[in-house]
């Protein structure tokens, strides 16, 4: 594939010894005539965009919009929107949450359901847009990736120590697909329940129930894609109901189950990349007009403005580091 492409997505698998914590890489080059908005609904995952060049402009519930180069997002509950002028260059890598705190040596609480700039982080070590510019300076994606590789070895190797128990912890959750109880997960590692909890919003970013609705959720969509019924689906990953069900997508996605699906079929989405390969992560949403479920208007740069999405957090007595307002089916 040549660099030149209007679109180029490049997955590669990294170094074996980077694995399981690295997922994937994405090399990305974009040069398009118009701009690009996308959704993106919660992963199980990490990510850590090096960009070459334009920004991104990021908007999450309870939170400022943010344009940057580079990014980094800690795991996330919520539906996120992503918007730039049409050209975007970088690679995309997505991480095991417990990497990511090795990797950035910060407690994962502090970018659960946030967008920042990695050289904010302030134990991440050498600056990673020095990483960024050295990628982009390099005449193709194997050169690029095998850089990739060698530096994160090396930040991983000398590192903050995870937790062996988070680790394994962790594994079991994902394997299920957030269908073992917190107390079973406790009892499997020995430890409390509560030292599990602390221990995972320090290591993964969300208490261990957190996690597991955005586990069982990443498979309830990727079963949906796979042609199983709404309520088929439903009982497969665990929830009470239909209704339970809805609700829950619909919190953590922006739009209900059948929308998101109707979305997926249009036309436009053959031109979205997930982030996980065989599974679908994002909406794309054209110029002009949202998803099929907003209600927008337009803006004053002729642009239909931001889907109607439910971007908004609890602050409720309970705390829970970025829990989604529960609603109403």
């Amino acid at each position: 594939m040549s660099d030149q492409s209007p679109w180029v997505t490049v997955p590669a698998w990294p170094h074996p010894a980077l694995r399981p914590g690295v997922i994937s890489y994405r090399g990305i080059r974009m040069a398009l005539d118009r701009p690009r908005r996308r959704l993106e609904a919660p992963i199980g995952a990490a990510t850590l965009l090096l960009g070459f060049e334009a920004p991104v402009r990021i908007t999450r519930a309870g939170r400022p919009p943010v344009s940057l180069v580079s990014v980094v997002n800690g795991l996330t509950t919520l539906p996120a929107l992503g918007e730039h002028g049409g050209r975007l260059s970088g690679i995309e890598v997505l991480l095991a949450p417990w990497a990511a705190f090795t990797l950035f040596g910060t407690p994962q609480y502090e970018l659960a359901n946030r967008s920042l700039d990695p050289d904010e982080l302030a134990d991440a070590g050498a600056p990673l847009g020095e990483l960024a510019a050295a990628l982009a300076a390099l005449p193709g994606w194997p050169e690029r990736f095998a850089l990739l590789d060698r530096v994160l070895l090396e930040r991983l190797r000398a590192g903050v120590p995870v937790s062996e128990r988070v680790v394994h912890a962790w594994a079991l959750l994902g394997r299920s697909a957030g269908r073992v109880p917190v107390s079973r997960l406790a009892e499997e590692v020995g430890w409390s329940v509560r030292h599990l909890e602390n221990r995972f919003r320090e290591q993964i970013g969300l208490p261990p129930k957190v996690a597991a609705r955005v586990l069982r959720l990443q498979r309830a969509r990727r079963l949906l894609a796979a042609g199983h019924g709404q309520a088929e689906t439903a009982a497969m990953c665990g929830y009470y109901d239909q209704a339970h069900f809805s609700g829950e997508f619909r919190t953590m996605t922006g739009c209900t189950p059948g929308e998101f699906l109707a979305a997926r079929r249009l036309p436009a989405a053959t031109a979205v990349a997930d982030r996980l390969a065989g599974e679908p992560t994002s909406l794309l949403l054209t110029s002009g007009r949202g998803a099929p479920f907003s209600k927008t208007r337009g803006g004053p740069t002729g642009h239909a403005d931001r889907p109607a999405i439910r971007l908004r957090r609890r602050t409720g007595a309970s705390g829970g580091q970025g829990e989604p307002a529960r609603e109403a089916p």
